[in-house]
């Protein structure tokens, strides 16, 4: 598997099912082999019909097609660039499964980011980047307070000044609008819902419309948001908010807890609400517990349907016949779907190893879900009531077949303070001889490395040039419990380095194969703190580092990061009222720096400013220590272009097979 094997396969994205649940729209993604430039297109497929080829719909040449959903009359709309912006488009689906015209059903000024339709089928809710002020979806001025002219300067006066990869635009915002459907077009002007809220609806940078639901059978919409405000940059407190259509009520329904709320969902006959809710303001790493809540109780009514499961939720709907929540969470490697049961709150695991997403619960008991793996990427699966599993489509079937598989094996050893603490072995399938390790250790720090893929960090094709890929889910990492999670506060160099080296020998005891004594670690994010951190901690173990985005100087993070919430939990408080801030910090160590080590930043990225990877690049170029830095001037806090990925793999295993090479002598470069 190459570099350009993975920048081109197929991306399975969003899918819908249609009403009399025959079939199924998927949006995938290509890219180019040659430009690498990226398009989306829709397929239609028979979910009734064994081994069916899905057949692609609203194919207009040079644009892109994405974001499907069902109306209750089994009509289709979607999101397409073809009229030169991000507009709604209709097309009718016969029962035969032939497709109709399709039919831009929105001109407005504004991009529409989502939608949602309602039970009725009569409205639709859009939402999109609107000026604060604007009374419509879309104003000739984008509302940017900041701009006052008439120079090229930005004004502030509170945070946040900008976020994740852009600077902030105050006085323009996410927000959702009602409109009518009618013949399957957008009708009216439409009419805000946030009433007097001020803030970003779905949520900023990643919400989207698992954070928006209509009221089944009344004209009202709840949604998530977090008050814009000097708190934002601190504030973890999301609420859910409920909307009439006409705009003229908007109540926080769960104003009380000061914590997250979110993933708001109505079971079908409206009985009951259920969301996703945090406990600890300001930890965005908190576990989020299924509550549930009947029509017209009071907030302190709730349910906390999973507050004896000790697993996050990370998303939930509803079967149809209102008995279950159907939701998927974090366990152990896996992400896999489950079953809760409303009355009791049992929880029943339904899918095996991998990475689940995009459920759909149908009549029959039947699921309808997507899923990747290490192996391969997502395509979409069908879990029979009965428990049998279906693979639906094999979207990079051909690509795939050419592609040589890899060993994955899972081990697990005591780690710090003698807890369980999980691992991960990836190496190419048959091969021989002695093979260098490359060592991950992943970001968040409340992640994991677990069963999934991934096109920025991708055990597969690591192993695929030559080497046992060795992940290890230190202390602070997902799916193993809250307590588990938890332990990382205030110890990112603690227990989490104790596991790495613990995890590291046990790696060497499982697999002889692993050569110890060719090794090169790699991490991004906290990952790349993690780096910084060997580097003056283990300083002896590996031949090379590998640094993303990496923290280097804890004090200068705490001052120029965006969301202060993150950083300010996981230390204790702002820099200056820190018991001991220094501890941790990776400057204290450079005395014992000696590894060759890459770093990797992106321009854009606002969560950890390029600044930390130019500061330790300065220190081992000043020691003279073999060093590289690679800027990527259009790229955030990750990688995200196809020809910046294949540059950004290049580059890492050059740089990995410079120092990990069988022949490379002591001491030379």
């Amino acid at each position: 598997m190459t570099v350009e094997d993975l920048a081109t396969l197929k991306r399975m994205g969003s899918v819908a099912v249609s009403p009399d649940e025959k079939w199924a729209v998927y949006d995938v993604t290509e890219t180019e082999p040659e430009s690498y430039e990226r398009s989306s297109a829709l397929y239609l497929l028979d979910l009734n019909t064994p081994d069916a080829v899905p057949s692609r719909i609203a194919d207009q040449a040079g644009k892109s097609e994405h974001s499907p959903a069902y109306a209750p009359d089994g009509s289709l709309y979607y999101l397409s660039d073809a009229s030169g912006s991000e507009q709604l488009w209709h097309a009718v689906i016969a029962p035969g499964g032939n497709v109709g015209q399709s039919v831009q059903a929105s001109d407005l000024k504004a991009d529409i980011s989502g939608f949602k339709i309602s039970h009725s089928g009569d409205k639709i809710a859009l939402w999109g980047d609107i000026a604060r002020d604007c009374p419509t979806f879309g104003c000739e001025d984008n509302g940017n307070k900041a701009e006052p002219g008439p120079g090229t300067g930005r004004e502030y006066d509170e945070l946040f000044i900008r976020h994740w990869s852009s600077w902030e635009t105050p006085g323009n915002y996410s927000r959702i609008f009602a409109f009518d459907l009618a013949d399957g077009k957008v009708a009216g002007d439409g009419t805000a819902l946030d009433g007097d809220l001020v803030g970003d609806s779905p949520s900023k940078p990643f919400g989207g419309g698992e954070e928006i639901t209509w009221v089944p059978g009344e004209d009202g919409v709840f949604f998530t948001l977090r008050t814009a405000d000097r708190n934002e940059p601190k504030s973890t407190n999301l609420d859910i908010y409920g909307a009439m259509v006409n705009g003229k009520e908007t109540v926080n329904f769960t104003g009380q807890n000061k914590a997250t709320d979110t993933l708001p969902a109505f079971s079908s006959d409206g009985e009951w609400l259920a969301w996703a809710a945090m406990e600890r303001p300001g930890y965005e790493a908190d576990r989020l517990v299924v509550k549930l809540r009947k029509q017209g109780s009071n907030e302190e009514e709730a349910i906390a349907l999973t507050k004896d499961w000790d697993r996050s939720v990370g998303s939930i709907v509803w079967t149809p016949d209102n008995k279950h929540l159907i939701v998927t969470a974090q366990e152990v490697l896996d992400h896999p779907a489950f079953a809760v049961e409303v009355e009791t709150g049992r929880v029943t695991r339904l899918t095996p190893g991998g990475n689940v997403s995009s459920t759909i619960p149908l009549q029959d008991g039947s699921l309808i879900y997507t899923m990747n793996s290490l192996q391969a990427p997502t395509d979409l699966y069908r879990r029979s009531a009965d428990g049998t599993i279906t693979k639906l489509t094999n979207i990079n079937g051909p690509e795939l077949a050419k592609i040589d598989k890899v060993d994955i094996q899972r081990f697990d050893f005591a780690g710090a303070d003698g807890e369980q603490v999980w691992g991960q072995i990836i190496k190419p399938q048959g091969a021989t001889g002695k093979l260098p390790m490359a060592f991950l250790v992943h970001g968040g720090p409340q992640g994991s490395f677990g069963n999934s893929w991934s096109t920025r960090w991708n055990p597969k094709v690591m192993a695929a040039q030559g080497y046992a890929a060795v992940a290890i889910d230190f202390h602070g990492s997902v799916g193993y419990g809250q307590d588990f999670t938890d332990s990382i506060n205030q110890d990112w160099g603690g227990k989490p380095l104790e596991d790495l080296k613990l995890g590291y020998a046990a790696a060497l005891e499982i697999d002889p194969q692993i050569d110890g004594e060719r090794s090169c670690a790699l991490g991004g994010s906290y990952g790349g703190y993690m780096m910084n951190w060997i580097a003056g901690n283990w300083p002896d173990r590996f031949d090379c580092l590998i640094n993303h985005a990496g923290v280097f100087d804890l004090r200068a993070m705490a001052l120029s990061t965006e969301e202060l919430w993150f950083d300010q939990w996981d230390h204790g408080g702002n820099w200056w009222s820190r018991p001991n801030p220094e501890k941790w910090n990776p400057v204290n160590k450079i005395a014992n720096w000696k590894t060759p080590t890459l770093f990797i930043h992106g321009e854009k990225d606002f969560r950890i400013p390029y600044t930390q990877s130019i500061m330790p690049f300065t220190v081992s170029q000043e020691m003279e220590i073999p060093s590289k830095l690679l800027i990527f001037p259009d790229e955030n806090h990750w990688v995200l272009k196809g020809k910046n990925s294949v540059q950004w793999y290049r580059t890492v295993f050059d740089w990995m097979g410079r120092w990990t090479a069988a022949d490379r002598q002591e001491g030379t470069d």
